[in-house]
């Protein structure tokens, strides 16, 4: 579920909700098969997201990963996933309430990225993750490109700062504020 925060001539940001995200540490190379089994989804490479549409894996560092599922699913990939490292050494854990997720679309949602962003978003591949900042906050940023969330991106933070980021986003994105108005 989508709520709008903004919709200017630059960007659109809505904040996602409904999102089942579930954190997973634990060895990749030891365990990266039996995590993907898992998830439905490929081991995604360094820096890289998978995806079928609907569930989304993405590497967040050498022993991390997050899924991202329906909300309605995150229950049973807690359940799955944790199964199937059972005798490993890892962690498994319903991170869904911790997390905000916003989705920045539009005719130039990139710049709005660049203003808040200390990364060259631009030059990420289709399949890119990138972990950054935007303003002062810790997040994750990746593309979108879909028929519900348009061309953009997605950026997910943690919960505790949601308000915050919305309101940076909503600033990026204010009228008057494009930094080439052609």
């Amino acid at each position: 579920m989508a709520d709008a925060i903004t919709m200017t001539p630059l960007a659109g940001i809505a904040e996602i909700r409904g999102l089942g995200m579930v954190l997973i540490r634990a060895d990749l190379g030891r365990a990266g098969d039996a995590i993907a089994e898992a998830a439905g989804l490929a081991l995604p490479e360094t820096g890289r997201f998978t995806t079928d549409g609907l569930r989304w894996l993405g590497w967040m560092s050498p022993d991390e990963l997050l899924l991202i599922v329906p909300g309605s699913e995150r229950g049973r990939a807690v359940a799955d996933v944790a199964g199937a490292l059972t005798g490993e050494h890892a962690l498994v854990q319903d991170v869904s309430d911790m997390r905000c997720v916003f989705d920045v679309t539009g005719r130039k949602p990139g710049q709005v990225l660049a203003k808040l962003c200390p990364a060259d978003l631009e030059t990420r591949p289709r399949d890119g993750l990138r972990r950054t900042r935007a303003a002062q906050v810790a997040c994750a940023v990746w593309r979108i490109d879909g028929a519900e969330t348009g061309r953009g991106w997605r950026l997910i933070a943690f919960r505790s700062v949601r308000d915050y980021v919305a309101q940076v986003l909503a600033g990026a994105a204010a009228p008057g504020s494009d930094l080439d108005p052609r």
